[in-house]
């Protein structure tokens, strides 16, 4: 875990040297990945059922290519209650939160007499990969799908992979509680390419949105274009702005909370005190020995941490601007003056009492956020992503008088003499 203070006279160095480090997989997959796209585009199904049988280890044709809605629902009618009731207050809240981001239709005549506007129209389809390697996460489902149905997607495709045949049923019951049209026993970058380009059982959809590992993030960079993508998502990422008031323990759980995730994740700490990081630093050794995950967070914690010291929190923006960290946490008495000078963030979590966590399950806005400095330019997942723009014009005779000569004059500079005339020909010219 690296240790580093604004003080020292290397800070800058040091701190750049931070945020330039990618943390994305080492392995070039790019040739694999699009020799994989290749062959399930020319081979379709047969290629699918091989790719699965060498990568997953079972046999399509034998454990089924897609699981039914029957399933899907006795999954969901199987959950014991409490865990029943906690996937329908995350739905309910992540429906609630992206209808609200619904955008307007527009449609008026502007001083010119011209009439503009745009419409809004759902994607006819969309793709959610929902990973099944390393962990399962039926919350990632329900912040893709909800968002994609809000929007008023017709038909949403999961694809999952399934080790040995092995699906998991509390994504299945997520996947019904959802509405998800078809769950597919496929996955990794040969998933993608059906999504995209779509095979004999598999139709081909518009959009393909959920987070995957290298082979599936390289898959999604690869076809953008063939289908839209949400991101390219990196490692998890965790920015936590704390001073001396809060209790390590709380602050060091919060920093493990991305840790456990993944060994590449990262996890950093700014704080105004050198004996509440060395605390933190404590507490999260303790907080380490209780974890299930201890192997993977530790790694994380070890490899990837940082614990920054600054004379002040007035310095924390800055620093958190040049890191465009996936979640910045505030943990303050008076949050919203830091928050109003953080331009680049996935999402960011006010307060004492406001961990991560809560925004990965149920609070509302989407987890689906950008990593590896990508906030920079993009946001997290929501309804626009499943949507997009018509926008419209209409002209009488004396809008086009007011406004076309205008374009005659662009059109003849640009050297292109049809354009202008299908305007001069309705002028009378």
């Amino acid at each position: 875990m690296l240790r580093l203070s604004s003080q020292d006279p290397d800070f800058a160095q040091a701190f750049a040297r931070v945020v330039a480090d990618r943390r994305e997989s080492a392995v070039d997959v790019a040739a694999d990945v699009a020799a994989i796209l290749k062959d399930v585009r020319a081979r379709g199904d047969a290629a699918l059922a091989e790719l699965t049988a060498r990568f997953d280890g079972h046999d399509l044709d034998a454990t089924g290519w897609r699981v039914s809605a029957e399933d899907c629902r006795g999954a969901f009618d199987a959950l014991e209650p409490s865990l029943r009731e906690a996937l329908e207050l995350a739905a309910s809240r992540i429906r609630a939160y992206h209808a609200a981001q619904l955008p307007e239709d527009r449609d008026y005549i502007d001083e010119a007499g011209v009439r503009l506007g745009a419409t809004w129209r759902p994607v006819d389809a969309a793709g959610l990969y929902v990973p099944g390697g390393r962990a399962a996460y039926p919350s990632s489902l329900l912040m893709n799908a909800i968002p994609a149905r809000v929007a008023g997607v017709e038909r949403l495709v999961v694809v999952t992979p399934t080790p040995k045949g092995e699906v998991n049923r509390l994504v299945l019951a997520a996947a019904h509680l959802a509405g998800v049209d078809e769950v597919w026993r496929v996955g990794g970058a040969h998933a993608v390419a059906a999504l995209a380009y779509g095979t004999g059982r598999i139709a081909p959809v518009d959009v393909v949105t959920g987070p995957g590992n290298a082979w599936v993030a390289e898959a999604k960079r690869q076809l953008y274009g063939v289908v839209g993508i949400d991101m390219v998502a990196g490692p998890s990422e965790i920015l936590v702005i704390a001073d001396a008031a809060n209790d390590p323990r709380r602050i060091a759980a919060d920093l493990l909370s991305q840790a456990e995730h993944d060994p590449t994740s990262q996890s950093i700490l700014i704080t105004d005190d050198a004996a509440f990081a060395d605390a933190v630093s404590k507490a999260v050794d303790a907080e380490l020995m209780a974890l299930k995950t201890r192997a993977i967070a530790s790694t994380s914690w070890q490899d990837n941490g940082v614990i920054i010291a600054v004379a002040c929190l007035d310095e924390a923006p800055a620093l958190a601007n040049a890191l465009a960290a996936e979640h910045v946490e505030i943990a303050t008495d008076a949050p919203e003056t830091l928050m109003r000078q953080i331009r680049h963030a996935g999402s960011v979590f006010l307060g004492r009492m406001t961990p991560e966590a809560v925004g990965d399950y149920v609070a509302g806005p989407n987890h689906v956020l950008p990593t590896g400095r990508r906030a920079r330019f993009s946001s997290g997942l929501s309804v626009l992503d499943f949507m997009k723009r018509t926008s419209f014009i209409q002209l009488d005779e004396a809008a086009l008088h007011a406004i076309g000569p205008a374009a005659i004059a662009l059109a003849d500079a640009e050297g292109l003499p049809a354009h202008a005339r299908s305007i001069s020909v309705r002028l009378g010219q």
